[in-house]
């Protein structure tokens, strides 16, 4: 019977104590690593207590926990010989505590940075995709007057003072046209809404309005120097009635050409 922990002197070392314990079992090296399934040469290092072959002390650990259970040797023992350190467990550091407060205004904080710079990247975008904001085509002021009735006889002392009644309701600045313009006339047919701007050849403004969907302007021969047209997709232009190819003249949705005076379309000068 192999010799236990009780019965091997105590101031062998591990790997005297394993050789001794193997062949009093009457067990060679090799037949040792057949049975634990370990290589020769871990077995004889074991036997040496030569570590450096064997790797980190947690795998030297288990290969001598399972020898010495094969021998019939305490563990406790074996390790305490061995000199390898045991193996510890990983010492946590405690987290330094973060008021909840501070945390959200972190965040908050965070969030807004990420406002602002999508903010100071998108405002000028969508400045330059829509230049022109103000609509024009709305003027309050139309005043309701009372029309006489012919053949009514009403006398001076019985009508009274006139009412003046100020009216909301809105004003075109130019009125729909709906009859055919003049011929080489400049006419623009809306789909959708859209800003224009209209240009005498003199460069004075003929007309800035934001036009709503189905709105009609036409303009005579010569009355037209230059033309803006914000989401231009949506504007048909046609002189004297047939529609005329702005695609040349077109780029992020806002198409803008000169008006020749025989009426023709050309791009805007420099």
């Amino acid at each position: 019977m192999p010799p236990d922990q009780n019965t091997t002197d105590a101031n062998q070392g591990c790997g005297q104590r394993l050789r001794i314990a193997r062949e009093a079992a009457g067990l060679t090296v090799p037949d040792v690593a057949t049975r634990l399934r370990m290589p020769v040469r871990v077995v004889e290092s074991l036997e040496a207590e030569d570590w450096s072959r064997l790797g980190a002390p947690v795998f030297i650990r288990g290969q001598l926990r399972s020898y010495g259970r094969l021998l019939g040797l305490g563990t406790e023992a074996v390790h305490i010989a061995s000199g390898v350190d045991p193996i510890r467990p990983v010492e946590l550091t405690p987290r330094t505590y973060v008021p909840r407060m501070r945390i959200i205004a972190e965040q908050s904080a965070r969030r807004l940075v990420y406002v602002v710079i999508t903010a100071a990247i998108a405002l000028p975008v969508w400045l330059a995709t829509q230049p022109h904001l103000v609509s024009q085509d709305t003027v309050s002021g139309s005043l309701d007057v009372p029309v006489e009735i012919p053949g009514a006889s009403v006398s001076q002392g019985s009508r009274g003072p006139t009412p003046l009644v100020a009216s909301m309701a809105p004003v075109a600045q130019r009125p729909v046209l709906l009859v055919p313009p003049a011929a080489n006339g400049l006419e623009l047919r809306l789909a959708e809404d859209s800003w224009v701007e209209i240009t005498a050849p003199d460069g004075s403004v003929v007309e800035q309005v934001l036009l709503h969907a189905g709105a009609v302007r036409a303009f005579d021969a010569g009355e037209v120097g230059g033309v803006v047209l914000g989401n231009a997709s949506a504007v048909d232009v046609r002189r004297n009635g047939v529609e005329q190819d702005i695609s040349p003249y077109l780029r992020a949705n806002v198409a803008r050409f000169t008006v020749s005076s025989d009426g023709s379309l050309a791009p805007p000068g420099p």
